[in-house]
């Protein structure tokens, strides 16, 4: 695996790690909200799915960086397959998460689009990388 799909992926990986406190335990700070691109709205009552959420993707990216690790240090061909995995659920939940606005899910809508690209980004490029 390239330096170009470890470096995409690891810093993918680093930046679900690094949200997933905002979306499972300040989501109701209006920073937080702000940086996030949403509205204050009933954060009550969806505060359950965005720490499920944040769960999940903090596991993709931990789960991304024991794929790295295993290129590095372990199996090279199982760590691929962790690397390829994790990223390809980064990549589809952004795409989701584009999708969930595009159905008028997202408050306010369009407020997703600077998430979906920003965090589609990278996984695409480590898949691009890995392809290549």
């Amino acid at each position: 695996m390239n330096a170009v799909a470890q470096l995409s992926a690891g810093i993918s990986a680093v930046i679900l790690i690094a949200v997933f406190p905002l979306e499972a335990f300040f989501i109701e700070r209006p920073a937080v909200q702000r940086f996030l691109g949403i509205e204050a709205h009933g954060i009550r009552n969806v505060h359950l799915w965005s720490f499920c959420i944040g769960a999940r993707n903090a596991l993709a990216g931990v789960g991304t960086l024991i794929g790295l690790w295993m290129v590095n240090f372990g199996d090279e061909t199982a760590g691929v397959t962790v690397v390829v995995v994790t990223c390809i659920y980064m990549l589809l939940a952004s795409l989701f998460m584009g999708v969930a606005d595009a159905l008028g899910f997202w408050l306010p809508r369009g407020g997703s689009i600077k998430g979906t690209v920003a965090s589609s980004v990278l996984p695409a490029i480590a898949l691009i990388a890995i392809a290549v």
